[in-house]
């Protein structure tokens, strides 16, 4: 397949060259059209057994087990696991406070969602999966799930275009994903999350109604976690406008509270629908976070996890 232009400076192809060994797995049986690497809801020809079940008029019989019917004079039909391609849908917030970096030099909260978007949508269409990608913040861009090198380009253009700006409206836009895409997917979140935590579980929960496979990487910045200022700051809300100027030493024991109160709600939500929770600094190492993230769905498909 055709590599990606070189100006695209969130590809680092170095990591995907030591990824490429590894498999994106589902976590869940997927619904899909044509063979592929992952475990499909339905029955079909496979070398790997899955059960026994009566033999039904109409049913082949060369599926049917002869050694069981001499035992017990009953007929049994051997079904096996059917292999499928998968559909994935990258979701990735580009409003205006996904711009935000405390450093710099190593990038904002955007250029690192953009890396894991590009470097799986890679890995998907590399493996023979189809992508898709819908980049929202006030309007919302849709790509659909294609598995071709010239879709994997487009991506890499869309990506390579988009903006962090305006409001974010993630809410609206996972349910409406939501009812869009009824057919089983893989759905990866990238998002800083900035919002009420009940709604957003409930879009969570609308998603996994339908039987999505849910992975969601939430971006923070460390200084977001820590809350290290030391002298009075005015603070502006990037999507909003707002600004406030305070004494960090009189509002930190409350801020700090309500973080762990926040990432403690989403955490706990998250387990509960059985969803891919993925808490992310941005100092932390970006291909640190995929290899653990590819290597645990792994080791969920070899368990036979559902």
């Amino acid at each position: 397949m055709a590599d990606a232009p070189p100006n695209l400076e969130f590809l680092d192809h170095g990591v995907i060259g030591r990824l490429s060994r590894l498999i994106l797995n589902v976590r869940n049986p997927m619904l899909g059209s044509v063979n592929g690497l992952h475990r499909s809801a339905t029955r079909g020809a496979s070398v790997e057994f899955a059960e026994y079940r009566k033999y039904a008029p109409g049913d082949d019989i060369k599926f049917l087990d002869w050694r069981v019917f001499a035992r017990t004079d009953k007929f049994f039909i051997r079904e096996f696991e059917a292999d499928t391609n998968l559909r994935c849908f990258l979701v990735m917030d580009t409003s205006a406070s996904m711009k935000f970096t405390s450093t710099p030099e190593g990038g904002t909260r955007f250029d690192y969602a953009r890396k894991l978007a590009a470097t799986i949508a890679h890995m998907l269409v590399h493996q023979g999966d189809s992508v898709g990608l819908t980049c929202f913040a006030e309007k919302t861009v849709d790509l659909p799930p294609r598995r071709t090198p010239s879709h994997l380009r487009q991506l890499y253009q869309t990506l390579g275009e988009a903006k962090p700006v305006g409001e974010s409206n993630i809410v609206q836009t996972l349910h409406d994903f939501a009812e869009r895409i009824r057919q089983r997917a893989l759905v990866v979140i990238i998002s800083d999350l900035f919002t009420e935590v009940p709604p957003l579980l409930d879009c969570i929960k609308h998603l996994r109604f339908y039987k999505h496979d849910v992975a969601v990487f939430h971006l923070l910045d460390r200084q977001e976690y820590d809350f290290d200022f030391t002298r009075p700051v005015r603070f502006v809300d990037l999507e909003s406008g707002a600004d406030l100027i305070t004494d960090p030493s009189v509002v930190r024991e409350a801020y700090l509270d309500a973080v762990q109160d926040y990432l403690t709600a989403i955490r706990h939500g998250c387990q509960q629908f059985n969803v891919d929770y993925h808490l992310t600094y941005l100092d932390q190492s970006f291909e640190g976070l995929l290899t653990n993230f590819l290597l645990s769905r792994i080791r969920h498909s070899k368990k036979g996890g559902r």
